[in-house]
């Protein structure tokens, strides 16, 4: 039997939910199973994910801008463009795991 948290009728866990799920049963099972058993799990998922997100896109625009990685950059210089914004969103996802999905 699966658990109540895969599923629902209009929303999908994306990645940062699914990581915390996963987090969740390794790592804090009893708390996964006092939501599981409340059915506060899921929205707790969804808004970790949501979060997760949030914090991306505005730590990925924050970084963009102050290492100058511009359109045009990506227009000029394709490779460094590629390079930076691998090291920027590594950077970014670390900060993300460590201060919203494993917290």
């Amino acid at each position: 039997m699966k658990d109540s948290s895969t599923y629902n009728d209009n929303l999908s866990l994306g990645k940062y939910g699914r990581m915390r799920r996963t987090y969740l049963q390794e790592h804090r099972k009893i708390q996964y199973n006092r939501m599981l058993l409340n059915n506060t799990l899921w929205p707790h998922l969804l808004e970790v994910d949501r979060q997760a997100n949030d914090m991306m896109d505005t730590i990925v625009a924050r970084m963009k801008q102050e290492r100058g990685v511009t359109e045009q950059l990506k227009a000029n210089d394709q490779w460094r463009w590629i390079q930076e914004m691998g090291n920027i969103r590594n950077a970014a996802e670390e900060f993300v795991l460590r201060e919203v999905v494993f917290a």
